[in-house]
């Protein structure tokens, strides 16, 4: 397991499992848990108190570049490099109004563009700005978590245009990564990951019709990608692979 391990998006849902299982798994591990508003985030802050001495509970908002400066000068304070960076906030919905597309004529600039700020320039924005915080001298990895819907070549339904393509676009920039930050970090990992259908606010609206045998708990596709996570290897950089360990055409 990782020393020092840091989740984006970790209020809730997979990013908050992320934290608890980082924490179970290793006595050692230290966890920077990261979220857009800690003081609403009440199941998260208590976590972060209870283990005040592996938890450092920080705000970041993907979409605003001032929280994430303030994020790396706070952990360049911490002293110690980061193993592992897990980027888990996304969005497919929300009360605004914003739905996954099912035809043509329902697709708008204004959902599109959120589709992107928050799934393809979020994650990117991050990793740009901790990059500089990461260990160079060991196994290092960046996980964005994808989804298999923004595969180009396993997609067969068609509809959800923006979130599918935020996601394929997402899966690029993982790609590009891998080849850039081998140059700099030799040990570096970069993947993208998906969870499958995982019982939280985002799948809620859309899971009624999934096999509750395919239906995850986020403890369990946590688990599930922590373990995916502990076998990666080198040259498996710059791929998307599944909750099981199968590589996701992308």
């Amino acid at each position: 397991m990782p020393d020092v391990a840091l989740v984006q998006g970790a209020s809730r849902g997979l990013g908050l499992a992320f934290v608890r299982r980082l924490i179970l798994q290793s006595a050692s591990s230290r966890v920077i848990a990261t979220c857009r508003d800690p003081n609403s985030a009440l199941v998260l802050r208590e976590l972060a108190e209870l283990h005040s001495e592996r938890v450092t509970l920080l705000r970041l908002d993907v979409t605003d570049i001032a929280s994430l400066q303030a994020v790396a000068a706070t952990v360049s304070a911490l002293g110690s490099p980061i193993d592992l960076i897990i980027n888990c906030a996304g969005v497919l919905h929300s009360p605004e109004g914003l739905r996954p597309e099912k035809r043509l004529q329902d697709v708008s600039v204004d959902s599109l563009e959120e589709y992107f700020r928050i799934n393809t320039i979020g994650p990117l924005m991050v990793i740009k700005h901790l990059v500089p915080l990461m260990t160079k001298r060991r196994r290092a990895i960046i996980a964005n978590l994808s989804a298999r819907v923004g595969s180009i070549g396993d997609n067969r339904l068609g509809g959800w245009y923006g979130y599918r393509a935020s996601k394929s676009a997402q899966n690029m920039i993982t790609k590009t990564l891998s080849i850039e930050l081998k140059r700099t970090h030799p040990e570096m990992i970069c993947v993208g990951l998906h969870p499958g259908t995982v019982a939280t606010e985002l799948s809620a609206p859309f899971s009624s019709r999934v096999d509750p045998a395919k239906l995850f708990s986020p403890e369990e596709a946590a688990t599930k990608l922590l373990a995916v996570i502990e076998k990666l290897k080198p040259e498996e950089t710059g791929k998307v692979f599944a909750h099981d360990g199968t590589e996701v055409p992308w």
